[in-house]
């Protein structure tokens, strides 16, 4: 073991906190590594740092810089080997609520609660704690174009992912962020077509980002939607673009932006009420956010945020990888094939538990 996942094993080992990640398409790693055990939060999102927040209430878990040893590593080259999975099918038990719960979220739908919500559900699956140096890096090397992390709070506990999402980047007064929704498994080869459910769901998305952001920024502009691949699974993505009206905090932003149709569904509000009552477990900081706030750490320059939607992730346990997955409920969605999705997407981060 070299050096550096030296030093965050040692952390580890003292039951001291700590983040590791790898931004998309980068050749650095970089640590937090916190200089005591306390546990900090940043509901403001004023300082500089790294954000790891949950997807209900304003808990935000802070590393700041002045009470943090940040350690990088350069131009690394991972060679884990990657076993295949033995995957079990869940229980007709766990089969039959998900397609309930969906069931109720067509039906709330067509009741005009809400236009759209995101419902998901945990699965536990075997793995070791002890071995979360050797799950990041496998991460890193299956999906580069990920943010990939591992965070460590003895008080909280362990999560590890690799995000295709990104919530909001700001540089000085630019703000960007995307449009992401619509699921299907990547064939080699195959053209790729998307139905009108899909369609809806990620145009949903990118009028709520539209309209959240329209009081706190000018000049908005974006992309047509395109497909996006993120490893084994494809979307329809639109990237958005505004200036940032002055006098205006990170945290309004972000917090206009959270939980994202993507995460929850439309309207906000309705759809994220509905999730807790049904979904029938606590998502924790599945679907929350998580990044650098108020400085890019890799290349030491202020004002920028580089903040990701914390999807494909697990909470790891001492024996026991919970997984989150979910997908987007429409009024034209189908419950068993909704069920079908949500075992395709935990394969993503099934692959490196093996």
């Amino acid at each position: 073991m070299d050096v550096f996942f030296e030093s965050i094993q040692q952390q580890f080992d003292k039951n001291f906190p700590f983040v590791i990640y790898n931004k998309p398409n980068s050749d650095k790693i970089i640590a937090f590594l916190s200089l005591d055990d306390s546990l900090s939060f940043n509901e403001k999102l004023d300082k500089k740092g790294f954000v790891f927040a949950p997807f209900d209430g304003d808990d935000f878990i802070f590393f700041d810089e002045q009470n943090s040893e940040i350690i990088k590593k350069a131009s690394f080259n991972f060679d884990e080997s990657l076993t295949e999975f033995i995957d079990i099918l869940p229980s007709n038990n766990v089969k039959t609520f998900h397609i309930n719960l969906v069931e109720k979220g067509v039906e709330a739908i067509k009741l005009n609660q809400f236009s759209k919500v995101v419902l998901s559900r945990k699965e536990s699956v075997p793995a070791n704690q002890s071995d979360f140096i050797s799950y990041f890096k496998k991460l890193i090397q299956t999906y580069k174009s990920a943010f990939c992390y591992c965070f460590y709070h003895p008080k909280v506990g362990m999560w590890l992912g690799a995000t295709p999402e990104q919530l909001v980047k700001i540089n000085e007064n630019i703000i960007s962020t995307v449009a992401l929704a619509g699921t299907q498994l990547f064939i080699e080869n195959q053209k790729v077509t998307w139905g009108d459910k899909e369609k809806e769901e990620q145009l949903f998305v990118t009028q709520f980002i539209e309209e959240s952001l329209k009081p706190f920024v000018k000049n908005i502009t974006k992309t047509k939607p395109f497909t996006a691949q993120a490893g084994n699974l494809l979307h329809i993505k639109t990237d958005v673009s505004a200036e940032i009206k002055s006098e205006v905090m990170l945290s309004d932003i972000v917090l206009a932006l959270h939980p994202t149709p993507a995460l929850c569904g439309l309207p906000k509000k309705e759809a994220k009420e509905f999730i807790i009552k049904n979904e029938g477990y606590n998502r924790k900081f599945y679907s929350g956010f998580l990044g650098e706030i108020n400085k890019d750490f890799e290349n030491n320059e202020d004002n920028k945020s580089d903040i990701f939607v914390n999807l494909r992730c697990m909470e790891l346990e001492k024996e026991i990888a919970n997984l989150f997955i979910g997908g987007g409920i429409t009024k034209d969605s189908v419950p068993e094939n909704e069920f079908i999705e949500t075992i395709n997407k935990s394969k993503t981060i099934k692959k490196i538990l093996g």
